[in-house]
């Protein structure tokens, strides 16, 4: 209770409203995801993601906003937003306490002293390509507004007390200037044909337009169109766009 208590405490010295001071707004979402690379650089990090929370019923659950695929969805992104990554966003929504994990065999990525004001969770990766990768997600909130996080893996992830106190107070403040953009209330996704949405899940899944028409028992031509009205709905320049989208919305885990 202590440690959980002298870390919220650290993380409410790491407030937005100092770091906003000293840092430029971005003005659109592909600049935030440029700042956000360069701080994954600087981290050691391979790839990032940053995610709202979003509420369903008594659940929680994370809606990718951009990753490191943009403007696709990486793989990080998908094991963060299914359904089995609850207990995790719960987890974060509950402490603004850093979340680290660690691959077997694979090195730390706090030192002894950033050990103590973060709290390790079993890896969210576990279960896709990425399960040899360690990494660390920094719980985050717009005063008065969204909350999410801001995830970081990869093998050479290194952080000492200072580096994890400057990437959480970034997170923030990057946070914040991602969530003045997307404010509450956006106009809701267009209407979308359960055979359009479960095309869409099975080309987030890795499907090709053979392997769905394959499962869904159809044409491959009417596959495609299925694909081509739901980008088309989603104003999405392709089926990848498409799928990061519908993601995004909540309209496939």
């Amino acid at each position: 209770m202590l440690r959980e208590t002298q870390a919220t405490t650290v993380a409410e010295a790491w407030h937005p409203a100092h770091e906003t001071e000293i840092r430029e707004p971005v003005a659109s979402l592909p600049e935030a995801v440029l700042r956000c690379r360069a701080l994954a650089a600087g981290i050691g990090a391979a790839g990032f993601s940053l995610l709202f929370t979003a509420a369903q019923g008594e659940a929680r659950r994370l809606a990718p906003v951009f990753d490191s695929a943009f403007p696709g969805v990486s793989a990080l992104s998908r094991a963060l937003s299914s359904p089995s990554a609850e207990r995790l966003a719960r987890s974060a929504a509950a402490s603004a306490a850093p979340l680290w994990w660690r691959a077997e065999g694979a090195p730390l990525v706090l030192d002894a002293d950033a050990l103590f004001w973060a709290r390790e969770v079993e890896s969210p990766l576990i279960e896709t390509a990425l399960a040899d990768q360690p990494g660390i997600l920094f719980p985050v909130a717009q005063e008065n507004g969204r909350a999410g996080i801001v995830a970081f893996y990869g093998a050479a992830l290194a952080l000492d007390t200072g580096a994890l106190c400057e990437a959480h107070a970034a997170c923030f403040a990057l946070f914040v200037e991602v969530a003045r953009q997307r404010p509450l209330g956006n106009p809701p996704l267009p209407s979308m044909s359960k055979r359009e949405i479960e095309c869409l899940r099975l080309t987030a899944q890795g499907f090709t337009s053979e392997e769905i028409a394959t499962e869904l028992s159809l044409s491959v031509h009417t596959a495609n169109q299925y694909l081509t009205s739901s980008a088309h709905k989603l104003n999405a320049v392709n089926r990848i766009h498409a799928v990061a989208k519908a993601l995004r919305g909540g309209l496939i885990d």
